[in-house]
């Protein structure tokens, strides 16, 4: 962390806050279910279809804005996409009706697709390899921060005010975060009181290498074909739905398993997600160390993400407790694994494509992550409402508790299959070139 220079934080600071601001935006729902099903009359499955409506339109917008980012930049690229979901997270308090919900929902998907693909891009400008995970893990902290946030203060804001105005005031964030970003932000060739020395630092894994993609178009069909675009695809597809049921499911559970109502379901929350803070840090922590203490890259993260995915599967206990704080602690620990892990895939990214190449994959991938995120709620949805009108509520939630704990092993063995000797970016490079 000590080699991390003053703009390099300032840049790292940005990406926190913006995904701060994302994860508000995108959890407020989760937190207001139990109120806006009563006023607007959801079933399990009418919430379940708003999130899929969500997710649909983000796996979309992730494939969209992974290719506008790579080619008109990430400056611009992160500022369109906020000025979207800012817009599209205020417009909910417009929503009269589960179909205006669904509307919103869909417009804030496509919106908040532009925040990863921009996010990684920019770790991949300002921080050398060795670095990117520490960078990539303190960023993605954001998310938690943002789900830390938001069970703190929406309440209040509903209790005084309303819901309508937990959206507005949460999506007008956004359009403060871009003043900074505008007038703040710049890529380091281009930045005028960054040092040399700090320069050659940031570039130090660059080379001819990359510099053959500055005149040469990098397509979608060349990324399709690289194992590494596969892996990363199929890791996000089997894991991101899992932290998607954590970020919608859990203050309903919490509420159904616990008799937990808004205002007190913020504790358990607040102490889960602080701890996925934690533990995005840590994760990238612990690879980048191993890197520098002489591991190849591979072997650092693969390594690293089998601890990480060791420690999601404890969750599969939860059906044998029903004590509170056991359960909280149980849902904290995969947390902070999944942040962790996460942190992790995202930079296998940058370790094995050259920087035009960034965000397109990143796209593809979470992509992928998000169509597991549209299939997910179809399977919550209906086991959850089959489950309570038998009375058995515990039993769904327990069920799903045992699919998220296989779910990082079955992703690290795909991504041991599929990449088992996951090649340098050299060749990676000469793919692309002759695809």
């Amino acid at each position: 962390m000590q080699n991390i220079g003053k703009y390099r934080w300032s840049i790292c600071a940005l990406l926190f806050f913006a995904t701060t601001i994302n994860y508000m935006d995108r959890q407020i729902i989760g937190l207001l279910k139990p109120v806006l099903e009563k006023e607007f009359n959801w079933t399990e499955k009418d919430y379940s279809f708003i999130v899929m409506g969500f997710t649909a339109s983000y796996a979309l917008g992730l494939l969209f804005f992974g290719r506008l980012v790579d080619k008109i930049g990430s400056k611009l690229g992160y500022a369109i996409s906020i000025i979207l979901w800012s817009l599209a997270a205020m417009g909910h308090a417009l929503a009269r009706s589960t179909f205006g919900f669904f509307v919103a929902r869909a417009s804030l998907g496509v919106g908040e697709a532009g925040n990863f693909p921009s996010a990684i891009k920019s770790v991949a400008e300002w921080f050398p390899k060795k670095e990117r995970a520490v960078a990539t893990g303190v960023f993605n902290s954001g998310a938690n921060i943002g789900a830390i946030v938001a069970p703190a203060v929406i309440p209040f804001i509903v209790a005084s005010f309303g819901w309508q105005e937990a959206f507005i005031y949460t999506g007008a964030l956004g359009f403060i975060w871009l003043l900074f970003w505008w007038f703040l932000y710049e890529i380091p060739q281009k930045h005028k009181r960054l040092s040399e020395k700090e320069l050659h630092h940031i570039q130090q894994d660059d080379g001819k290498v990359e510099m053959v993609f500055q005149t040469e178009k990098i397509s979608i069909v060349s990324l399709l074909k690289m194992p590494h675009t596969w892996a990363f695809a199929i890791g996000k597809l089997l894991t991101d739905p899992v932290w998607w049921f954590f970020l919608f499911w859990l203050p309903s559970y919490f509420a159904s398993s616990f008799g937990l109502d808004l205002k007190k379901t913020g504790l358990p929350l607040i102490i889960i997600y602080t701890a996925a803070s934690i533990g995005s840090i840590v994760g990238g922590y612990i690879s980048s160390y191993l890197i520098k203490r002489g591991w190849q890259v591979t072997q650092a993260r693969k390594s690293t993400m089998l601890l990480l995915a060791f420690c999601v599967f404890p969750i599969v206990t939860a059906q044998f407790t029903h004590q509170l704080w056991v359960i909280v602690g149980l849902i904290s620990l995969a947390s902070a694994a999944h942040q962790g892990w996460s942190a992790n895939i995202f930079t296998t990214v940058s370790d094995f494509f050259p920087k035009e190449a960034v965000s397109s994959v990143v796209g593809i991938g979470g992509m992928a992550g998000a169509i597991g995120g549209i299939a997910f709620p179809l399977l919550v949805g209906s086991l959850l409402e089959y489950y309570k009108s038998i009375g058995a509520m515990n039993t769904g939630y327990n069920i799903l508790f045992v699919v998220c704990g296989f779910a990082y092993l079955l992703a690290w063995v795909v991504l041991f299959v599929i990449a088992p000797k996951l090649s340098n970016k050299k060749e990676t490079t000469q793919v692309l070139t002759t695809a």
